[in-house]
């Protein structure tokens, strides 16, 4: 099995994890309880988890705190972040070197496999087949994203014209590399889907039938957080690519930056703080 490999830019943009650590957003409670509702998970004691692209835990971390006690494999490619994770020593969590693609657990070990803020990283076909070959039957794969109005798709509708205006700014930093907002990540389960009857029954023949339930389930909760501008930029600044700017690049990029909070649809509270808008973002879809 040839292994997907980290991207560059992500291996460089996410170098500081404890920074990533510190200034990502953890997860809504509403959020995470209906996307663990749907994964089946809730309520059901001792269930086995996979989670890809673990990172630094900030998922990792609220799963081993549910009551429901799960048995979870943590699996992350990034010597930093793994490291990171390892030293939270969290319960019942095995914190594994390991690739969506290339994953060190038993067949059909997962009740449920989980990537939180990840999956656009590697929406393949492969990753999707070592998913399916690490979940029982009827199992859940599910994707979950905070996803800040500043980093969102550009046919969603920003809440502010400052958020629009860094949004904006996120988008000219492209650099080929698939991220949420781009929505490419939904193709790998449109390939799994055969698009008219021939195509069903050419499947069928070749064995190939679709190893996921479709269309993918879809919800979302909305948030506020209110942060200092320090605290802001720093959360900003752990996007991969705005981390790896350097020189006049990154002076163009905080120029720019300070710029959107001078605005004047921009919120603050008596403490100074900024109110900054955005979602949680969830699907997920059965192994057949």
């Amino acid at each position: 099995m040839t292994s997907y490999n980290l991207p560059a830019v992500a291996v460089e943009g996410f170098k500081d994890a404890s920074a990533y650590d510190t200034y990502r957003p953890s997860y809504p409670t509403e959020a995470v309880d209906q996307f663990l509702s749907h994964l089946k998970l809730v309520g059901y004691t001792e269930s086995n988890v996979v989670e890809i692209a673990a990172g630094t835990g900030k998922f990792t971390k609220l799963l081993a705190q549910r009551t429901e006690r799960f048995n979870i494999k943590a699996i992350e490619p990034h010597e930093g972040m793994r490291q990171t994770l390892v030293e939270k020593d969290l319960q019942a969590v095995e914190v594994i070197d390991g690739t969506a693609d290339n994953m060190p657990v038993s067949e059909e070990w997962g009740d449920a496999c989980i990537a939180a803020q990840a999956f656009h990283w590697f929406s393949t076909p492969e990753s999707l087949r070592e998913i399916h070959r690490a979940l029982r039957p009827g199992a859940v794969f599910g994707a979950i994203w905070n996803v800040e109005d500043y980093n969102k798709p550009r046919e969603w509708e920003a809440s502010t014209k400052w958020e629009q205006k860094l949004n904006d700014l996120v988008w000219s930093l492209e650099d080929g590399q698939p991220r949420f907002r781009h929505m490419k990540w939904r193709g790998v389960f449109d390939q799994d889907l055969p698009s008219n009857p021939f195509q069903v029954i050419k499947k069928t023949i070749a064995d190939h039938l679709p190893t996921f339930s479709l269309p993918i389930g879809e919800g979302s909760v909305k948030w506020t957080n209110w942060l200092s501008e320090e605290a802001l930029w720093s959360r900003f600044n752990t996007l991969s690519q705005v981390a790896v700017l350097k020189g006049k690049d990154r002076d163009n990029v905080v120029r720019l930056f300070k710029e959107a909070l001078a605005m004047d649809d921009v919120e603050r509270n008596r403490k100074g703080e900024i109110a900054l808008h955005g979602l949680t973002y969830f699907v997920w879809t059965d192994r057949l």
